[in-house]
């Protein structure tokens, strides 16, 4: 996997390797950055001399502890979680919290090193750190969570502040489990100190439109990308894999800019309605109902319902892959070029492999990686942040111009930064370098820390 690397970058690669064995995702994303930096190093031979992208590359911080809980029938059931606080160079770590079965150290630091960044890219004073748990909220009663989040903070507390770690949400962590987890940091610290957490209730600290911005930013990033190529959205058809709040919400942006949405997924399988899907009974039956994905067949004709199907078979204009790490591969990137799509905006955090991505490259589709298409999320968490410690509340609308302006911004930058070194449409080397920049160039200006 390794053989696109120079000699010093390559040297660098395989410390990594060797300090964090095992850790697949992690070396995944970080040969990926690896790969672009060689004209940077070029450039600036001073951030190899002082090691920047070695300390980039090792986090600052790393937290594991054990969650202890009892569920309804007094069984008591003890998880692992974790914390990365990766990069604070920039400002104090911020990044989500996930619950799945999946989740182990070298996913968190996966997640941790690419939010370093996708921060970096928003512009916003903000670092990177990542955490969560192996827990599986599915199936659980409210009460059960509440207590696993109560558990889990009592121990997760001293170490976030609005200056130091600030959480939020991600798979399995939304409202409810950062209402759970909120109420317990603030009856530990006796403080109410609504900056050190993000994606809250609006009725307790959050932001408007904080639950769509991941979704809507996507969309946002996916439009520049077409408009720099003389195109847009409108007419396209589109699938997204995924059904929750990024890709409700990317369908809800995509569907306003007037692309037809044909397929949606879960991890049950998929739904495809050749009509367009009905963005109002997705919402309710994913958001209010919580209930599979194939209950939308059940009510609609005109949909199927395919179990364990392939989404990526299903031919469109463009595919957005909201999911999780992984899921589109080198042959359904093939399928999908096969099949005459444009263009992928990754909603999800590494979604694409790195065959898959090669593959998009050398067809010459608009792709934008993760770092910069899902950076709205966290973006809107920065502005949440802003309102908590200004003691604000912002419209609707504005915030969601807020997020508009960033996302296009961070194209621009993407854009920029690719020529500037010589990969003209290259989002993904335009991301890391842009992203790299501004977190190293901060790095050199506080010395050896």
């Amino acid at each position: 996997m390794s053989a696109r690397l120079d000699e010093r970058l390559e040297r660098i690669y395989q410390e990594v390797t060797h300090r964090n064995p095992g850790e697949s995702e992690f070396h995944q994303a970080v040969h990926e950055v690896l790969e672009t930096l060689g004209p940077v190093v070029a450039k600036y031979p001073e951030l190899a001399e002082h090691k920047v992208i070695q300390r980039v590359c090792e986090p600052e911080r790393q937290i594991i502890f054990r969650v202890p809980w009892q569920d309804d029938r007094g069984e008591i059931h003890i998880n692992r979680a974790f914390r990365v606080e990766f990069n604070s160079a920039l400002g104090p770590y911020k990044g989500g919290m996930r619950f799945h079965p999946s989740v182990y150290l070298g996913i968190i630091k996966f997640l941790g090193f690419e939010q370093v960044f996708k921060n970096g890219l928003t512009g916003m004073p903000i670092g990177g750190g990542k955490g969560g748990s192996d827990f599986d909220p599915k199936g659980r009663s409210d009460d059960e969570i509440m207590r696993f989040c109560q558990s889990l903070m009592t121990e997760l507390y001293r170490y976030l502040g609005e200056y130091t770690d600030v959480p939020a949400g991600d798979i399995g962590v939304g409202e409810r489990e950062l209402g759970f987890l909120f109420g317990q940091y603030k009856r530990i610290t006796n403080r109410y100190e609504s900056g050190v957490l993000t994606g809250k209730g609006l009725a307790w600290g959050g932001s408007c439109a904080r639950k769509e911005a991941t979704g809507y930013g996507t969309v946002y990033f996916l439009q520049e990308m077409l408009k720099a190529r003389g195109d847009d959205l409108d007419g396209k058809t589109c699938v997204i894999s995924g059904s929750g709040n990024v890709a409700i919400y990317a369908m809800s942006k995509a569907m306003q800019h007037g692309a037809k949405v044909i397929a949606c997924s879960d991890s049950a399988g998929i739904i495809v309605d050749e009509q367009g899907l009905d963005l109002a009974r997705i919402k309710r039956i994913k958001e209010i109902e919580r209930r599979r994905i194939s209950a939308y067949a059940d009510e609609v004709s005109s949909a199927r319902h395919i179990a364990g199907g392939n989404l990526w078979e299903i031919p469109c204009d463009v595919a957005l892959p909201c999911a999780t790490q992984n899921e589109l591969d080198g042959k359904d990137a093939k399928r999908l070029i096969e099949n005459g799509c444009i263009a992928v905006a990754e909603g999800a955090n590494m979604p694409t492999t790195p065959e898959g991505v090669r593959l998009f490259q050398e067809a010459k589709i608009a792709y934008g990686p993760g770092k910069a298409a899902n950076a709205g999320g966290v973006a809107t968490s920065a502005l949440e942040m802003q309102q908590n410690a200004s003691r604000d509340s912002w419209t609707f609308e504005h915030t969601e111009q807020r997020l508009r302006e960033i996302m296009i911004d961070i194209h621009r930058n993407c854009h920029e930064t690719a020529e500037e070194f010589g990969m003209p449409g290259d989002y993904v080397s335009g991301a890391n370098i842009a992203g790299f920049l501004k977190v190293s160039k901060a790095m050199m200006a506080m010395g050896v820390i």
